[in-house]
């Protein structure tokens, strides 16, 4: 379903402006992209109008295990004609910080090309689609429980030197960044999920902190919000009717 939600998205972003950009984190949402190259999507997809990003990377080598660039090149940019000039990985020569500032210099160059259009509400990149795996404890791209960068507005991407999960060193987008896209998906799954799932789509009460559910701040400004998540993650979903 997710495959053929984001087909659909692309086919409405081609068609009004040429190209469409999406954003990906890591995560099993990779797999998900899988099934756009086989049968019946394969043939429907013009990978050349495609231009793909990142929401977050961890500060290692592109070669790394735990690089969010590795996992999407070894199970999806190897295997669809996607343009190397179209993938806008993040420097991992640079510093976190220097890398940050670079990422966001790249995407202000899209935006200076129209490649990206901007959000009118909050004058930030508006990407057509945002792809987010949620962590076990409710957190999105590099953004984590109760964090200091849940509250950066004033740039597009920051940086963290303490990630509660290792490794400590991360880029992310900031929050108004993911809530200017046109449409975000996002995906969880398993059981060790289904908390922050309940928080974050059933609402938690005004009396709660939403920063300690990162996924709660997700709520686009402009666009449209939607939940992937297998039986196990939904299982303390409060269903109505």
């Amino acid at each position: 379903m997710a495959a053929v939600y984001d087909l659909k998205q692309r086919e409405i972003s081609v068609k009004e402006r040429g190209c469409f950009t999406v954003a990906l984190s890591g995560g099993s949402l990779i797999s998900f992209l899988g099934k756009l190259y086989e049968a019946p999507y394969d043939k429907t997809v013009d990978w050349t109008k495609w231009y793909v990003l990142w929401t977050d990377e961890r500060a290692v080598s592109k070669s790394h295990p735990d690089s969010n660039y590795k996992l999407t090149k070894d199970n999806f940019l190897s295997k669809v004609p996607i343009l190397n000039n179209h993938v806008y990985s993040i420097n991992d020569n640079l510093t976190v910080e220097d890398a940050a500032m670079q990422y966001e210099f790249a995407i202000r160059q899209l935006v200076k090309a129209r490649i990206l259009n901007v959000s009118s509400i909050n004058d930030c990149p508006k990407f057509d689609l945002v792809l987010l795996s949620v962590g076990s404890n409710g957190s999105v791209a590099s953004l984590f429980p109760h964090h200091p960068a849940l509250e950066q507005s004033d740039d597009w991407i920051t940086y963290i030197t303490d990630s509660s999960e290792p490794p400590p060193e991360r880029i992310t987008f900031t929050l108004p960044v993911i809530n200017s896209a046109s449409n975000v998906v996002m995906l969880a799954s398993g059981e060790d999920k289904a908390t922050a799932m309940h928080f974050a789509v059933d609402g938690s009460g005004e009396e709660f902190d939403a920063s300690a559910v990162p996924a709660c701040l997700v709520r686009p400004v402009d666009g449209k919000l939607v939940w992937f998540m297998d039986m196990l993650a939904a299982s303390k979903l409060q269903l109505s009717g």
